[in-house]
């Protein structure tokens, strides 16, 4: 069933080289959606870098957290372990990692966004009042601030996959989004559970967007605004 939706991770992305520690577990032949279940597993038995006195005191870190070479700590944020931080990231004021995060360098983990159980490779940017769970952001991938990856449906049943109209069971009760590399996602816009973006696509903002999304295709909503005299 993968292979004729071909929904394999190679198709969406390719692990860097900053996160080659981690291959063992992220295998380009396995649904992306079999990443996120193994995040967990790649993050087990972390063992946590001395830490610096300096952090910043309104900084609390806590468990097993690495942090990488060049990064990059606000006044105030919460750190909760296990989480690997890769070089050069910034974590920007308010941000709030609590467990199960891998990114690779150069990633943004931006002001008053919340990050769990997820896998960001090089350069993601997530800037701005984000949540990112359960899912997998791509090499590149940008998410524009207030997008949300949505990870548990209102019924609370398995996430599905919806493609060339077949469903797969990813067999995820919290699944939320995978962006290929180089996907962007707009203001405010909603991935529901399940939101599959190929690499290049692009949702736009202040919309709600689930299924697939094939590599190099905008999804966008057209609205009319219709203007109206005041009389109050």
């Amino acid at each position: 069933m993968h292979a004729r939706l071909s929904l394999k991770s190679s198709d969406f992305f390719t692990l860097p080289p900053s996160l080659a520690s981690f291959r063992a577990f992220f295998g380009a032949e396995a649904a992306p959606w079999e990443w996120v279940k193994q995040i967990e597993a790649a993050l087990r038995g972390l063992k946590a870098h001395p830490r610096s006195a300096s952090l910043p005191a309104g900084v609390h870190v806590e468990g097993a957290v690495v942090l990488g070479e060049g990064v990059t700590l606000p006044a105030q944020a919460t750190l909760i372990g296990p989480c690997w931080i890769g070089a050069r990231s910034q974590i920007r004021p308010g941000a709030f990692i609590r467990g199960n995060v891998i990114t690779g360098e150069g990633c943004v983990l931006g002001n008053s966004s919340e990050f769990k159980n997820c896998l960001l490779l090089d350069g993601v940017q997530a800037a701005h009042f984000n949540y990112v769970g359960d899912s997998v952001l791509g090499n590149g991938a940008h998410l524009g601030a207030g997008a949300i990856c949505s990870n548990l449906r209102l019924d609370q049943k398995n996430v599905f996959i919806q493609a060339g109209g077949a469903a797969v069971d990813t067999g995820l009760k919290k699944f939320g989004a995978i962006l290929g590399d180089g996907a962007e996602v707009g203001c405010n816009a909603v991935l529901n559970p399940g939101a599959v973006l190929g690499r290049r696509s692009m949702v736009m903002p202040a919309m709600a967007f689930g299924g697939v999304l094939p590599a190099d295709t905008i999804a966008r909503v057209r609205q009319q605004v219709t203007f109206v005299p005041r009389k109050f």
